[in-house]
C-alpha cells in the first residue's frame, strides 16, 4: 500500500501546485494520518495550509463550527458530519479544497454504528462529495485504508474540476 500512497500524494502535490491551489484537512477517526501522508511529500507546504484533528464532539463544534443539530440528527459518524467538517475547514482556512474523515475504527460500537464504518468528504466551493466505507481490518489497517480512500476521494474531486 505504501507505493500507492506515495503515488497518490505525489499526484495531489503535482495537480495542486501546478494550478496554485490550496488544501486543508479536518480529521476525526484518522487522527492526523491524512495530514501526515500529505506532509510526507517534500514540498507539501506549497499547497497544504492546515490540518485539524477534531476528534471530540466539542472540537467539531467549537473549532470547526459543525452544527450541533447536524451531530444530534445524524451523529458524529455520518456523511452529513463529514461533509460539514470538510466545508467548515475549507472556509476556516480559506483553501480551495478540503478533505475530512469521520468514523468508528473500533474496537467498540459508537453511536450504534458498527466498527469500521467511515465517512469521508472532499469539498471545493459549493461542491462536496461523500464516500461511505465499511472496513474489516484492525484499527491500524482501517485507519490507513480510510486515509488512502480520503486521498483518492480528493483526487476524484480535483480531476472532476478539470
Amino acid at each position: 500500500m505504501e507505493t500507492k500512497i506515495i503515488k497518490i500524494t505525489e499526484k495531489i502535490k503535482r495537480i495542486l501546485t501546478e494550478r496554485g491551489l490550496t488544501l486543508s484537512v479536518a480529521e476525526s477517526c484518522t487522527g492526523g494520518l491524512i495530514s501526515h501522508l500529505i506532509t510526507s511529500v517534500p514540498g507539501a507546504s506549497a499547497f497544504l495550509r492546515a490540518g485539524i484533528i477534531a476528534y471530540s464532539r466539542e472540537a467539531k463544534e467549537d473549532i470547526l463550527a459543525v452544527s450541533a443539530k447536524t451531530i444530534d440528527t445524524f451523529g458524529m459518524v455520518s456523511g452529513e458530519t463529514a461533509a460539514e467538517m470538510a466545508e467548515k475547514v475549507r472556509l476556516l482556512t480559506k483553501t480551495d479544497y478540503s478533505v475530512s474523515s469521520s468514523g468508528n475504527l473500533g474496537p467498540d460500537v459508537l453511536e450504534d454504528k458498527e466498527k469500521g464504518l467511515v465517512y469521508l468528504a472532499a469539498c471545493r466551493d459549493e461542491k462536496t462529495i461523500i464516500k461511505r466505507l465499511t472496513l474489516k481490518g484492525n484499527r491500524a489497517e482501517n485507519k490507513e485504508a480510510a486515509s488512502l480512500a480520503a486521498l483518492e476521494l480528493l483526487v476524484k474531486l480535483v480531476e472532476e474540476e478539470t
